[in-house]
């Protein structure tokens, strides 16, 4: 049984039965077959009806909204903003797709060469609580555009906005059949995995399941997209903003109550700037209000899960054994639900909990290096690889760190991180590999064919 609770207050949304397996198998072959005769959809059509998806999401954004604040607890602006979000990136690839999967002509000894771009069947997607709806939205799209069918294996506590989306394409007029949910816990996966009708997966979550994911699609020569963890480290050099770089840095660490990949984890400060830094960091994230996320006012809802929300309190605390200091938060509230107050540690160093594992919640840990260099070497000094941002009045300085200097896939100047249809996302080391959205994302799970005409 699949349970969806409420972690403002812990109380029981819904229940759900899992399939049984002869169900996963019916859903399995009616995949097969609708992708059969989607791929040779005209991309007309498929826009057409990306463009109808993306009219569903704005005409009914408040249910949508409600629907992810109560089953995981983000603030309900937030939450329209990521129903807003996956309606562009429908509008995005409705627009692009074609283009980005036309025809190559490549000059060679040939009377005919080129490249073409087929679509390689169903895509399986297991995919995370923490942005319900988007992380969905960013593999689906581009892949019914490329022609694919898709599979959702979401998380548990979020299966009402698994099934919801489902419904989204099956309103905009998408076969049936073509993109499905499977109500299943992780222990089915792999043998989804197994099934022949599985042609690829993509998976965004932890760096365990990322790694168990691999490892079975790899038994079966199956690609595999991977986002996982990050620790995104933001650098506070000498000449930066404070009055520009301070709102950015509490915003990026906040968003999303903190359970975000690629939020602001790790700030890491040149020894000139971190005492006012510290000071005006830990004052701006005081005036953040914890509370009701329906409450249009509140800047921090709860963790997603008490699980989770514990998870995160025990790393505060075994990093303060280990000589962190605790200026703000750190405590867990007395009552129902999986509260955490906005945290700040400082005096972090290597071999704590909150230098080198992810902190997926409202904690920022405050860094101090020497200069520019030593907080690179900080910044890079991380088994992650996702996002990274720099901040620095000398723009042309800043270009030059985030292109050639920070190890991650996500590089950013004097700004937050954060993922952009136009662009790649992506990480390295830990935080996974292959790219989503852009002209890369779509690109990822089709058969890159090349046609040789004598």
């Amino acid at each position: 049984m699949l349970q969806s609770i409420n972690p403002v207050n812990d109380e029981l949304i819904k229940e759900y039965e899992e399939h049984t397996d002869s169900e996963i198998e019916n859903i399995l072959k009616r995949n097969d077959k609708a992708f059969k005769s989607w791929r040779s959809v005209d991309f007309g059509h498929r826009a057409d009806l990306l463009k109808k998806a993306g009219d569903i999401l704005r005409e009914n954004i408040e249910e949508y909204a409600e629907l992810m604040t109560k089953e995981m607890g983000k603030p309900i602006s937030g939450a329209r903003a990521e129903v807003d979000k996956c309606a562009w990136v429908c509008d995005y690839y409705a627009e692009n797709g074609e283009s980005f999967l036309k025809d190559e002509i490549i000059k060679t000894d040939a009377s005919k060469s080129f490249v073409t771009y087929e679509p390689l069947g169903t895509v399986l997607a297991v995919m995370p609580w923490n942005f319900p709806f988007w992380q969905v939205f960013r593999f689906a799209v581009p892949g019914l555009m490329a022609g694919n069918a898709g599979l959702l294996k979401h998380a548990s506590n979020v299966t009402g906005c698994a099934l919801a989306i489902e419904d989204v394409f099956k309103k905009a007029g998408f076969p049936e059949d073509l993109f499905r949910t499977l109500k299943i816990g992780s222990s089915k996966v792999a043998g989804v995995i197994e099934n022949s009708i599985v042609k690829a997966v993509t998976l965004t979550g932890s760096v365990p399941a990322g790694k168990a994911v691999a490892e079975k699609a790899g038994s079966e020569l199956k690609k595999t997209v991977l986002e996982l963890g990050g620790s995104d480290p933001y650098l506070i050099l000498d000449d930066a903003d404070l009055d520009k770089a301070i709102p950015t840095c509490v915003n990026s660490r906040l968003i999303n109550n903190g359970q975000s990949c690629i939020a602001a984890k790790r700030f890491i400060v040149v020894e000139s700037r971190l005492e006012e830094f510290t000071e005006r960091f830990v004052e701006e994230m005081k005036t953040k209000s914890m509370g009701d996320p329906m409450d249009e006012s509140i800047d921090l809802g709860p963790q997603a899960r008490n699980d989770l929300r514990d998870e995160l309190h025990d790393q505060v605390k075994r990093s303060v054994d280990k000589g962190a200091k605790c200026l703000l938060g750190g405590d867990i509230p007395n009552k129902k639900g999986a509260w955490y107050p906005p945290t700040v540690l400082v005096e972090v160093k290597p071999g704590m909990a909150a230098y080198e594992e992810e902190l997926f919640g409202p904690v920022a840990a405050i860094i101090s290096a020497k200069d520019e260099e030593d907080a690179i070497g900080i910044a890079n000094d991380s088994v992650f690889g996702l996002g990274a941002a720099v901040f620095t009045e000398d723009v042309e300085k800043g270009e030059h760190i985030a292109a050639r200097k920070l190890n991650a896939g996500n590089c950013f100047v004097n700004s937050l991180v954060k993922s952009d249809p136009r662009l790649p996302f992506g990480g390295i080391k830990e935080s996974g590999y292959g790219r989503e959205l852009s002209h890369f994302g779509i690109k990822e799970f089709v058969n890159i064919k090349t046609v040789y005409v004598e």
